[in-house]
């Protein structure tokens, strides 16, 4: 690490956004290369490496031996500390353009950490009503059709411990029984169904159905969701959406399976 006396940078940054996306970049990746930065945000590495100047100088990055940027101790939430989380999300990026495109709705990409889920890929629909983007959100999995779709996966004793274990009241989410038992008689139906939805539970106005996506050993490692207004809710699940979600989700696998073998 580098630890020479830091000077304010004598430039000021006026891409708040941008600065803002590095940050997330750094917390659900764990570390990010200055050029791989520059592509991300599409900016000249000039402008990147200001930017990451000034979150260095306010502790939200520091820089390691290979010059690469971590999180820095400012930054609250930590890392998603998952390794293959970049090669996921290139990966899985083609299929949610071509999911987009189909369903001229937004589609997600969305790991789960713990009892959240973060969003760490996105393709916007080209509606002028639609929904935005939410790379970087982080979100409570059970308000979320993805974050569903993966928990619906988990053996009971580890959706117990996830939400009544002896932690859940230090930064967690603690469910009652009588909540946690509704909670799992829905997640029941997800398993019967193959997919999870949330109508509003995120906010208001906004529908989302989801699918988990599975490592070569079978376990939900991540999942993909199309997100769209709750008025065109109801014609998109009965015409093309789910089978398109469904069909998208099984080529997804069959390539992270094949390809991604560092996923577990």
């Amino acid at each position: 690490m580098h630890n020479e006396p830091l000077e304010r940078p004598p430039y000021p940054v006026d891409a708040a956004d941008r600065a803002l996306r590095l940050i997330h970049l750094l917390r659900d990746l764990g570390s990010v290369r200055l050029k791989d930065a520059a592509a991300e945000l599409d900016v000249a590495p000039s402008t990147a490496h200001r930017l990451f100047a000034v979150l260095v100088y306010r502790g939200f990055a520091v820089q390691d031996e290979s010059r690469r940027y971590l999180p820095g101790p400012a930054l609250g939430a930590g890392p998603a500390e998952l390794t293959w989380s970049r090669q996921l999300r290139s990966a899985v990026q083609p299929h949610l353009e071509r999911l987009a495109a189909q369903l001229n709705e937004t589609t997600n990409l969305m790991i789960r950490v713990g009892t959240m889920v973060r969003f760490i890929g996105c393709v916007e629909s080209a509606n002028l009503l639609r929904v935005s983007d939410r790379r970087g959100a982080v979100l409570p999995a059970r308000t979320t059709s993805g974050g569903k779709a993966m928990l619906a996966e988990l053996a009971p004793r580890h959706l117990d411990q996830l939400y009544q274990g002896a932690n859940t009241a230090i930064g967690g989410e603690h469910l009652i029984a009588e909540e946690l038992a509704a909670f799992q008689n829905e997640l029941a139906a997800v398993r019967r169904n193959g997919y999870a939805v949330n109508l509003g539970s995120t906010e208001d106005g906004i529908s989302a159905v989801g699918a988990a996506l599975h490592s070569a050993g079978g376990k939900a490692v991540a999942a993909i969701s199309v997100a769209l207004p709750s008025s065109r809710y109801r014609r998109a699940v009965e015409g093309t959406l789910i089978p398109a979600l469904r069909a998208a989700q099984l080529t997804i696998d069959r390539e992270i399976q094949s390809t991604l073998t560092d996923i577990t």
